[in-house]
């Protein structure tokens, strides 16, 4: 017997932005030109202004056109960060609750350990000498709790720029913006840059001793612990 499956009638816009996107994507239209004028698509494909407008908003926010007031869209090339910046209304829903937020503290441990790994195992001269510099820029930031979030989060990224995999460098960004409040509270505890500093010292240490082991375990420590110190602040003890 015949499964029953409901097919779906498309709005009007998500056609057009389906077939606006085929046509960029086949290469049709390239990035760097521009899309026909409202009225040259409303014609072509036999719709009203509404259903462009709306489907030129979609393919915005998949970061195939930017759009600016009097001009036709510009097509673009879409960027990790863009693929990345998508979910950043999803993720504060999430992070709304509190399990939400320790799913994405899982996923930063996940993520971290391996750049740790990697880092160890892969990355040049010049890639620790950089690291180490943000270390340094990080130990002279004792005592500012601005200046050390910022050198705080430049050591972290050194090691995301590492595999040189632009997606892994959005993906730190948006785990900085997304787990700012785990920050800001977990800095605020006495003494606590000073601890952060020593476990980017012994992340950095391991690293630089090429033992990809010592610096995914030290990763670990370092995270679980900021993770800890999170909890212990919101829950109240």
């Amino acid at each position: 017997m015949i499964k029953t499956e409901v097919i779906r009638r498309r709005k009007l816009h998500e056609e057009v932005a389906s077939r606006l996107e085929a046509a960029i994507t086949s290469g049709e239209v390239s990035a760097g030109e521009r899309l026909p004028s409202e009225r040259a698509l409303m014609e072509r494909y036999g719709v009203g202004r509404p259903a462009i407008r709306q489907a030129l908003l979609s393919l915005e926010k998949m970061g195939l056109v930017r759009i600016a007031s009097g001009e036709r869209a510009l097509v673009t090339r879409p960027s990790p960060q863009a693929l990345v910046g998508q979910l950043s209304g999803t993720a504060r829903y999430l992070l709304s609750d509190s399990d939400g937020v320790r799913h994405f503290q899982a996923a930063r441990l996940f993520f971290e350990t391996g750049l740790a790994r990697h880092a160890a195992e892969h990355a040049s001269d010049e890639q620790i000498a950089r690291l180490k510099a943000a270390l340094d820029q990080n130990e002279n930031d004792i005592g500012d709790a601005e200046a050390f979030n910022r050198s705080d989060v430049a050591f972290h990224y050194q090691l995301a720029v590492i595999p040189e995999n632009p997606i892994f460098v959005a993906l730190h960004g948006a785990m900085v913006e997304w787990l700012t409040e785990q920050r800001t509270i977990t800095l605020q505890n006495e003494g606590a840059d000073r601890r952060a500093f020593r476990s980017h010292r012994l992340i950095y240490e391991a690293i630089a001793a090429r033992d990809p082991d010592r610096a995914e375990e030290e990763m670990r420590a370092h995270l679980l612990t900021v993770s800890g110190l999170y909890w212990q602040a919101r829950e109240g003890g």
